[in-house]
């Protein structure tokens, strides 16, 4: 069974990860610009069969803008949390982001673009409630999504249990707690991320060894889940990173 990722970002991404088995390229005949030339090398080079088709034909395939070109992909695979620790367990100081209840396609893929930027090292998503890796996800994430690895898994309280097997620590994001910057951080670490509607569900948020939050001095009482991930990622990132050397 096959998939479809339109839109010229993530479609090249996918060809540079490697991470999708891309099946064939469908590219609009109007198509053109940098991001289709790079399309066409990638595709030539990594021999995916690339067919030029009329604009209509594209748009048959997709309901979102795909900006003149489809991939036609293999259906969607995760890793199950063993997989995942596999995968990273030999990185400096693991990072993970755990995104719990998010279930908004566009906060999802503004989450993991901001965790791959900041340098997250994987992804756990939940399989009720929360989005899964859709084609809007990966979209918004502007290709991100093909550069990490995504696990999924039925429970997250139970899944975050494991990570502290592995000798994981949890932080969670939710206001009224200590602020972000004040708090400094274990790893390997996972961060939970809870959505704006309910925050962190009640027995994940048990299972975290840090709960932080972000200082606010404005009238909103609350950011976009996406950007109050941006914010805490930041500053974890910042305490991964390894100190400068002193040295001249």
């Amino acid at each position: 069974m096959s998939d479809y990722l339109s839109g010229r970002n993530p479609v090249r991404e996918a060809l540079i990860s490697g991470r999708k088995a891309i099946n064939k390229i469908y590219m609009s005949k109007q198509a053109h610009g940098t991001a289709i030339t790079d399309i066409i090398r990638l595709a030539r080079e990594k021999k995916v069969p690339l067919h030029h088709v009329p604009p209509e034909k594209i748009d048959s395939f997709t309901q979102e803008n795909s900006q003149g070109v489809v991939a036609e992909i293999a259906s969607v695979t995760y890793y199950d949390l063993d997989g995942l620790w596999e995968v990273i367990k030999d990185k400096e100081r693991p990072l993970i982001v755990v995104l719990d209840g998010i279930e908004d396609p566009h906060n999802a893929g503004a989450i993991i673009r901001s965790a791959v930027a900041l340098g997250a090292d994987g992804i756990v998503l939940g399989k009720w409630r929360s989005a899964g890796l859709t084609e809007t996800v990966t979209r918004t994430s502007a290709g991100a999504s093909e550069h990490i690895p995504i696990a999924r898994v039925t429970n997250i309280s139970e899944a975050l249990r494991q990570l502290k097997e592995y000798g994981f620590w949890i932080a969670g994001a939710e206001a009224g707690n200590r602020p972000v910057g004040e708090e400094k951080f274990s790893f390997p670490l996972a961060v939970v991320i809870g959505s704006e509607g309910y925050g962190i569900h009640r027995l994940v948020k048990e299972q975290c060894d840090y709960l932080v939050s972000i200082p606010q001095a404005g009238t909103i009482s609350s950011l976009n889940a996406s950007c109050a991930a941006a914010i805490v990622l930041y500053e974890i990132s910042r305490q991964k990173l390894p100190a400068p050397s002193s040295g001249k």
